[in-house]
């Protein structure tokens, strides 16, 4: 762990003035990266090419995440509900026109007008001066179907031809890293589930995971607990896919396809709600253990599910992945090179689609996976250009397939060395109290979408973290966008959003 102090300047009234080089030009991750820290937490990075807020709204006050930071009572003249105030009894509410806190522009001026805010806001076209008369400047989002979820993408096109994509992300912003520094542990894992929705199960087991190592538990946890975490963190998997080729698939122009999906995702939807009794937040995976034991009987519906799956496969291969048309609106589009997708730190389908073969449980072996046996598909242009997003889909198509060996395994191993014994307990290895030992502790998984990484310093002193940070590899992979959309059709712009795979949940945490 690489702990970095800066020395903090001041101004000359005594107010700290912290600044850092940026790093940006060496590593482009590093452009979102630092524009996080600038938002979140106030410190500024020189020679940054736009340093602005980047998950906070532009006229947003102050930094959250700094010790300092005093929430904001009224935004926009309306009370923030999630205040700490104490009120008295009879407290009947705030009329919702109430003058709101004054926002200071850059100019200086005691007010903001509207234009100044969307000027702050908006630096890459400040005037309709600056636009050739070639070129358009289109709004796509937040609420457009096709960027699945409330993504904003400001385009600059040449009649029909993209030149310039800025996304525009936030909107989905919770916080969800000073939730964690007022929360236990695993008091934390319900805002878990709430990152990448779509994919719970994993991100619970990273969590989890992560903790039992900081705290040293791992070996602790039963065999039996950790074979059935892989099994519903796969199941998950395959339903997360499942979304992403059939909403890409509705995306350019083919429905049927999504449909079928669906159809075959809720039969994986049903197990884990038998399971969990949710089904899509399940707060299933506990640090040290499990909720409950599988199901009498799930051993045996999933089998059933998994060889009903397998034919379904082969279809979705012959109909949507080799269709002629998908190939045509899919191939030699989007294409992202394999230094600039390293450059950018992209993890998951996006980088194994362009032809490198890193896999997180393959790579770090974690939990039971160096016991499984299982292939790590890449990406290698077979319909065109290695790395476009045929390749990605491709690449997602075959996990799939790849998930269905290793939920086969660990069926295999639950029903023959794990058995289920009337004495057994997913809870037994679950601590009772949670105090690890002042430390930095970064631990990663492989969810359905990339790298999901969480890092704690904790003080010794308490169950909750004095610091926790969430690695997004939704953030990482969407900060790339610009570079593969550079040059596409106007048309193909939503077919190159859906091929990376987003959840605005986990981007915007």
């Amino acid at each position: 762990t690489l702990t970095l102090k800066v020395v903090v300047a001041r101004n000359a009234e005594g107010e700290p003035l912290p600044e850092v080089p940026t790093v940006s030009h060496i590593w482009r991750t590093a452009d979102w990266h630092e524009r996080e820290i600038f938002d979140l937490i106030g410190i500024s990075f020189s020679g940054h090419p736009d340093m602005r807020r980047i998950l906070c709204s532009a006229d947003w006050e102050g930094h959250p995440l700094r010790r300092d930071y005093v929430a904001q009572e009224f935004y926009h003249g309306i009370r923030v509900p999630f205040d700490n105030h104490n009120f008295d009894n009879g407290y009947q509410g705030e009329p919702l026109l109430k003058k709101p806190t004054q926002i200071l522009p850059a100019t200086g001026e005691k007010t903001a007008t509207a234009a100044q805010l969307l000027h702050r806001s908006e630096p890459l076209v400040t005037d309709a001066a600056t636009l050739s008369s070639e070129l358009m400047l289109i709004n796509m989002g937040p609420q457009h179907p096709a960027t699945h979820g409330v993504l904003r993408l400001e385009v600059i096109s040449d009649g029909e031809v993209v030149k310039e994509v800025i996304p525009h992300i936030g909107y989905l912003h919770r916080c969800f890293e000073k939730h964690a520094e007022a929360k236990a542990f695993n008091q934390t894992i319900p805002f878990v589930d709430r990152l990448d929705y779509l994919a719970a199960m994993n991100s619970e087991h990273v969590w989890a995971m992560g903790v039992e190592k900081m705290l040293g538990i791992t070996e602790n946890i039963p065999k039996r607990v950790e074979y059935i975490r892989v099994l519903v963190a796969e199941l998950n998997r395959i339903a997360s896919h499942f979304v992403a080729i059939g909403t890409y698939a509705m995306d350019i122009g083919a429905f049927t396809p999504f449909l079928w999906m669906m159809r075959d995702r809720e039969h994986i939807q049903r197990l884990l709600e038998w399971v969990s009794g949710a089904r899509m937040l399940y707060n299933y995976i506990w640090i040290g253990g499990l909720y409950y034991d599988l199901p009498i009987g799930f051993e045996q519906r999933c089998r059933e599910f998994v060889h009903y799956l397998r034919p379904k496969m082969d279809e979705l291969f012959k109909i949507v992945i080799e269709n002629k048309i998908f190939i045509q609106r899919a191939a030699n589009v989007g294409v992202l090179p394999l230094d600039v997708a390293i450059n950018y730190g992209c993890t998951g389908s996006m980088l194994r689609g362009s032809g490198l073969r890193y896999d997180l449980r393959k790579v770090d072996a974690y939990s039971v996976y160096p016991e499984l046996d299982f292939d790590v598909p890449v990406g290698e242009g077979k319909m065109g250009t290695t790395g476009d997003c045929w390749d990605r889909n491709y690449v997602r198509a075959l996990e799939c397939l790849e998930s269905l060996k290793m939920i086969e395994q660990c069926l295999d191993k639950l029903e023959t060395d794990y058995k289920r014994t009337r004495d057994f307990d997913p809870q037994a290895a679950v601590p009772k109290k949670i105090r690890p030992i002042e430390q930095d502790f970064y631990f990663r998984g492989e969810t359905p979408r990339g790298e999901l990484g969480f890092f704690f310093r904790t003080t010794g002193r308490s169950d909750i973290p004095f610091r926790s940070h969430c690695r997004s590899c939704c953030f990482s992979n969407l900060s790339v966008l610009h570079e593969i959309s550079r040059g596409a059709m106007v048309t193909d712009l939503i077919a190159i959003v859906g091929s990376v795979d987003i959840v605005l949940g986990e981007l915007d945490r």
